[in-house]
């Protein structure tokens, strides 16, 4: 058993930056990751450009320069390499936290060890967890939740579901490749959430019928060759090979229900002080999207970021610590 004095759970810019923190005000810190350092950014499309600015991306206090404005994934990876090189972090990489228990201490047990610590900061995100359809044939391997770029479908029939930016992104990735791309929308209209700048050429391509749009629509059935919806009260049958589901993320509640928090069942947001981000389980700290329960729009790593001061002060506040 290793001993230390903090455990975060989770290798994102959240989770890291909490590391950074923690190590700042002298407290021994373990980050455990169950893939490699920002591994929900290295999931992103391969081309995927960040809504935000590099500098509202940075952590730590170390500088995010780009030429861009606004970051490209691939860039992004290289930055939080370096933050890791940098800040000297101690991540444990591709070790999955099991299971965690509380005998004063925390014993967190994971696929290659077992630690104890006196404090515990989940940083999980929700990447890793896609909302799935419910409907026949949502299980067969066409079904996809996860785009990352359009080569592989060159003159295939795909369907794209969802009318937000990671649909309407992986829609004109895949028109680009040459796919006959349809996209299935619940709305009566374009999301006000979709970037201003990629509407116009993708209302565009609708408009001139290079992309078939289809509002006011909800998945029926999904078979090898075919989607079934339904579309203004009436019934479309398209021919099709592969399906995008992309139609977002969930925190994984029943890990953090595992660790003791309270998760409102209508909101998916768990118990929390906001000002400390400690949960009502003593000594346990929220940090990144999860806190924001199943509204992935109210915090992003720009606002998830300063978490990790919250959480330091907290504890260097019960430790006596400046």
């Amino acid at each position: 058993m290793e001993n230390t004095d903090v455990v975060i759970i989770g290798g994102g810019p959240c989770g890291l930056s909490a590391a950074i923190e923690l190590k700042k005000a002298g407290l021994q810190t373990i980050v455990i990751e169950k893939g490699n350092v920002v591994n929900a950014i290295y999931q992103y499309p391969t081309h995927q450009t960040f809504f935000s600015s590099s500098e509202r991306l940075s952590i730590g206090g170390i500088p995010f320069i780009t030429e861009e404005r606004k970051p490209r994934r691939n860039q992004a990876l290289v930055y939080y390499r370096n933050v890791v090189t940098m800040a000297g972090l101690d991540v444990r990489a591709y070790e999955t936290a099991l299971s965690v228990e509380k005998d004063g201490d925390f014993i967190i047990t994971t696929s290659k060890g077992v630690y104890r610590s006196k404090y515990l900061v989940a940083a999980t995100g929700y990447y890793d967890q896609p909302n799935t359809l419910d409907v026949e044939g949502a299980e067969l391997p066409k079904v996809m939740h996860y785009f990352k770029e359009g080569h592989p479908y060159f003159n295939q029939d795909v369907l794209v579901i969802g009318g937000k930016n990671s649909a309407v992104d992986a829609a004109l990735e895949l028109h680009k490749a040459g796919s006959r791309v349809t996209v299935s929308y619940h709305g009566t209209s374009y999301s006000k959430s979709i970037k201003p700048w990629i509407l116009p050429e993708f209302d565009g391509l609708v408009r001139k019928g290079e992309i078939s749009m289809l509002f006011d629509s909800m998945i029926d059935r999904i078979t090898m060759d075919s989607v079934e919806l339904t579309a203004d009260d009436r019934k479309v049958f398209i021919k099709n090979d592969f399906v995008f589901a992309m139609i977002g993320y969930h925190p994984d509640h029943e890990f953090l229900k595992s660790l003791g928090i309270v998760i409102d069942e209508a909101t998916g947001r768990p118990e929390f002080d906001e000002d400390s981000m400690e949960t009502g389980v003593d000594g346990l700290f929220i940090a990144g999207v999860i806190a924001a329960g199943n509204n992935a729009n109210e915090i992003f790593i720009e606002n998830g970021r300063f978490h990790g001061e919250q959480i330091a002060a907290a504890i260097c506040s019960r430790e006596g610590l400046k």
